[in-house]
């Protein structure tokens, strides 16, 4: 069938998940795709990242300092295929916490290894802290919740991800204590996240402060198009990259209102670009309840 050399492209928004999306197996296709950029990024980090991301012999894909450069190399190169394999322009993309650094990536903000610096470093500087964990909350009214975390001072919401599910970060004991209180007030479950700190949440204030020395020596480039940033749900302008990126690690991740952005900006065609589709699942419950959807 012949095209139609006047039809409309479709509006696309590029979604990249972020640290939990991980397995073993993933990026294999991108990596015998692109061997020259997987060489370049083993002899930036000093290790051999197809091994991990392919097998994890060792049982390091989990462990932060290596989950996030692996995730990060995984979904930017299976971004690099599908726009080979015909991927539109995308008119806007967002990114789930460390997927934040792919969507900058992709609308050529830094390079793939400036990229790799960049997480590698914010991996081993978040993995450095201890003690704490995080908590998904599973059928409690993100303003609910809020309301329940406000009695618990030590805990911070780090990820609202839905209308359904929203992630609560800080001390184990303090995660303990609000377990009954949120059931209490109506959520169904309260999961506990096989995670070795409390990100996006006070917790990560010192590698927040040193992160952002490594950030001061990268020159950012213009953005190709918007990137919705995770902490003020809000597209970046090109002099504020930095900061923004500094200011992500104690933030918490508004995925709501990242989502309901891109629906206000009339986008309806999401294409999430990476291992699974835990993006996907949680913007159609975003897209379920929003009144921005129709």
């Amino acid at each position: 069938m012949r095209r139609d050399s006047t039809a409309i492209p479709p509006r696309v928004a590029c979604i990249f998940p972020g640290q939990g999306a991980q397995v073993a197996g993933m990026g294999r296709a991108a990596f015998a795709r692109f061997p020259h950029a997987v060489e370049e990024a083993c002899e930036v980090l000093g290790w051999r990242i197809d091994r991990l991301c392919l097998d994890d012999p060792e049982g390091r894909l989990g462990q932060t300092r290596y989950t996030q450069p692996a995730l990060f190399l995984t979904c930017a190169l299976e971004y690099r295929a599908w726009r080979e394999d015909g991927g539109v322009d995308p008119a806007a993309a967002a990114g789930h916490s460390l997927g934040e650094y792919v969507a900058l990536h992709a609308a050529g903000g830094f390079d793939l290894v400036t990229g790799l610096r960049l997480v590698a470093e914010r991996g081993r500087l978040m993995g450095l802290a201890q003690g704490g964990g995080m908590a998904a909350v599973i059928g409690l009214a993100p303003r609910r919740l809020a309301e329940v975390v406000a009695a618990h001072p030590a805990l911070d919401v780090a990820n609202v991800n839905s209308y359904e599910q929203t992630v609560v970060a800080g001390p184990v004991a303090a995660l303990e204590a609000a377990e009954a209180p949120l059931r209490a007030a109506g959520a169904r479950a309260v999961i506990r996240l096989d995670v070795s700190a409390a990100f996006h949440s006070r917790a990560m204030r010192d590698a927040a402060a040193a992160f952002g020395r490594t950030l001061a020596e990268v020159a950012f480039a213009p953005l190709a198009f918007p990137v919705i940033g995770n902490r003020r749900a809000f597209a970046y302008r090109d002099d504020e990259i930095a900061g923004e990126l500094q200011a992500q690690i104690t933030a918490p991740v508004r995925w709501i209102e990242c989502i309901e952005y891109l629906l206000r900006m009339g986008l309806r065609d999401f294409q999430e670009i990476g291992p699974g589709r835990s993006m996907t699942r949680l913007i159609d419950q975003i897209r379920a309840a929003s009144v921005f959807a129709s």
